[in-house]
């Protein structure tokens, strides 16, 4: 008999590891062995993919823990505000009634351009409003993020690849730092 927890990761390219070899998903199943760690996100997946594979993505692995990482993917695809916050509500409430897991919903990491992060900031301020709305656990990514890069004095580009929409392996590493903090909490 399995007795692990099961955390599903359910997202878009960061998650899936878009340009990288070794994801902060590997990592998170490298840190945290008492946890099954199954990861069901796709390279340019948004919100609306997440609704329309709910089925076979999520509700049929039934998880302890579900983790909800989109946002980049669309805020450039593009994807209304409006729509997106929709979806990731409705994500939440099938869960809940199917299965009722712990949901922590991600934030992505802080960019160098102001337009872009100004633009993607809305995008994590409606990830904020639904955690606060529906009561789930939130991992502010980009907040961990620029605190980090300000304490070493490093630069945002050392953790981005060229296309900054997406954290080279150093910046995965941030990611799995920030989630495996949260998911300690949760499994203390």
């Amino acid at each position: 008999m399995n007795t692990k927890k099961k955390l599903l990761i359910r997202g878009g390219s960061i998650p899936a590891g878009y340009g990288v070899k070794r994801t902060y998903v590997d990592r998170i199943r490298e840190t945290i062995t008492a946890v099954e760690v199954i990861n069901r996100s796709r390279i340019r997946d948004t919100s609306f993919q997440g609704v329309w594979t709910f089925q076979e993505d999520i509700d049929a692995h039934k998880p302890d823990i579900l983790m909800l990482h989109f946002g980049i993917d669309d805020a450039y695809q593009p994807v209304y505000r409006s729509e997106f916050k929709e979806n990731l509500v409705q994500i939440v409430r099938l869960a809940r009634k199917r299965f009722d897991p712990e949901i922590i919903l991600l934030t992505s990491h802080p960019f160098v351009n102001p337009y872009d992060m100004e633009m993607i900031y809305i995008y994590y301020r409606t990830i904020r409003e639904v955690a606060v709305d529906l009561k789930c656990d939130m991992v502010p990514v980009h907040v961990y993020w620029s605190g980090i890069i300000e304490e070493k004095g490093e630069t945002l580009s050392d953790f981005v690849q060229e296309d900054c929409r997406y954290p080279n392996e150093l910046g995965h590493g941030l990611y799995a730092e920030a989630v495996v903090h949260k998911l300690e909490e949760r499994l203390l």
